[in-house]
């Protein structure tokens, strides 16, 4: 299959990218480099330099790769950022995404694959959360995503674009290529595993009075293979609607700060902080859709692994990507 891959130079985008490659597909990589890494692109991929914000550079990078179906990452996507600058996520996410519909359409691109998040759901109502919950975002981000899902929905209804869309929780991991690498990092392991490579004197735990076994937040984790994995089987004919994606299992950030010292075999030292505002005690999937009805499968569900293939990548490019 020839696949147009927007973000294809950030970290999911590039090892979906990868794993899409090794699977026989053809790729283009679209990517404006603000987020992403020119040198994590698969060099058999093609690369086009991303300019969204000139008014046909996407319907002409999409007529030129003629691709079946898109799978779309590129996106502005901290949540803190979208409380203090909503305008960049509603613009970004919803305004260049339209732009990027309306790209499909003229193309007559068949499928569309969109990297969405659990953030789309806010404060879950129950967990392990599945895709029937109410969808009541708390902050821009998630919003912007949500926006993004409904505008597919009615593509799809109005003129017959099939679409998959996926519900993150945390990626993590790495490929033996690629592996997690953000300008401004926010997530957790790779947080952590700075202290180990003598980056950070320690790293930072955001509220201990959870209502939790041990105090902390308890997340979902799945290894960035197995999420590349699913965008794969969602290429195929008839593979239509909205999944989760994780583990069904939850660590808390203690417990991811004691398999960091276990990989690494290091102590890390931990700085206790206040609860940061939004923080939700628990969020855990359930993926028994997409194991259902997309044939998913997880290779990789334990955190030693996730972990353990993160570290491998940290030690060999300790300060991440050249570019």
């Amino acid at each position: 299959m020839n696949v147009f891959v927007t973000g294809g130079a950030g970290y999911i985008g590039s090892i979906c990218a990868e794993q899409m490659l090794d699977a026989g597909c053809r790729v283009t990589v679209y990517d404006d480099l603000s987020e992403g890494h020119r040198s994590a692109v698969d060099p058999r991929a093609r690369f086009i330099l991303g300019r969204p914000e000139e008014r046909y550079d996407l319907r002409d990078a999409v007529q030129e790769a003629r691709p079946e179906a898109i799978v779309h990452f590129a996106a502005n996507a901290l949540v803190g950022e979208s409380m203090t600058n909503p305008g960049k996520y509603f613009h970004n996410n919803v305004a260049n995404g339209h732009k990027l519909l309306e790209a499909a359409m003229a193309a007559g691109v068949g499928k569309f694959v969109f990297s969405s998040t659990c953030a789309t759901y806010g404060p879950p109502e129950r967990v392990p959360m599945t895709e029937d919950l109410p969808q009541r975002p708390i902050n821009p981000y998630g919003e912007s995503k949500l926006m993004f899902e409904r505008m597919l929905y009615w593509y799809h209804e109005l003129q017959d674009l099939e679409f998959v869309v996926f519900r993150y929780f945390n990626a993590a991991g790495a490929t033996a290529k690629f592996g997690e690498h953000h300008r401004l990092e926010t997530h957790l392991i790779p947080n952590v595993l700075k202290v180990p490579l003598g980056q950070k004197p320690h790293c930072e735990i955001f509220g201990t009075d959870y209502p939790t076994p041990d105090g902390t937040c308890i997340r979902d984790y799945i290894h960035i293979v197995d999420l590349a994995q699913a965008h794969i089987l969602a290429l195929g004919p008839g593979k239509q609607g909205f999944y989760n994606l994780g583990n069904g299992d939850g660590y808390s950030v203690r417990q991811v700060i004691r398999m960091c010292e276990k990989a690494t075999g290091q102590a890390i030292a931990a700085v206790e902080r206040p609860r940061r505002p939004g923080d939700p005690p628990k969020l855990v999937a359930s993926a028994k859709k997409a194991i259902r009805e997309l044939g998913w499968k997880p290779k990789f569900p334990k955190l030693e692994d996730i972990v353990a293939s993160a570290w491998t990548w940290h030690k060999e490019h300790p300060s991440g990507y050249p570019d």
